[in-house]
């Protein structure tokens, strides 16, 4: 499919990702709690694999042209640039102390969610559907 005929769906997809006022303002109340559930689906994950995944930035190097001009005449070269990777490796975990993360990370989600349904009805009540 050509690049001009993918920029309408583009947009769609757009216009469709923002959502109507409520639900917004449901996504934005129930923020905190959604975040909170990726990182308990983390520990949960680090506890059942017995290890867990640290991510870091390594830099490489590749052989690239690079253009420099002298006035309008086009100097060609070839020069090293960096390029990031992302890389995860597997690190050792504490049980007990993940254990303990998860039940702290349970319990501030049990109270942030008892918050989230009093902003949600109030979302409902300010924009009805």
């Amino acid at each position: 499919m050509p690049i001009p005929r993918l920029i309408p769906l583009f947009l769609l997809a757009a216009l469709a990702a923002c959502g109507t006022p409520q639900e917004q303002c449901i996504r934005r109340a129930t923020q905190e709690v959604r975040t909170l559930d990726q990182l308990i689906a983390e520990t949960e994950a680090n506890l059942a694999r017995g290890y867990a995944y640290e991510e870091r930035e390594v830099v490489r190097h590749v052989w690239q042209r690079c253009d420099d001009f002298i006035g309008q005449i086009p100097h060609r070269r070839m020069c090293l640039e960096p390029v990031f990777d992302t890389v995860k490796r597997p690190v050792a975990i504490d049980p007990e102390v993940e254990t303990r993360k998860l039940e702290g990370l349970k319990s501030r989600r049990a109270a942030l969610v008892k918050s989230a349904q009093a902003e949600i009805a109030a979302c409902r009540a300010k924009y009805p559907e």
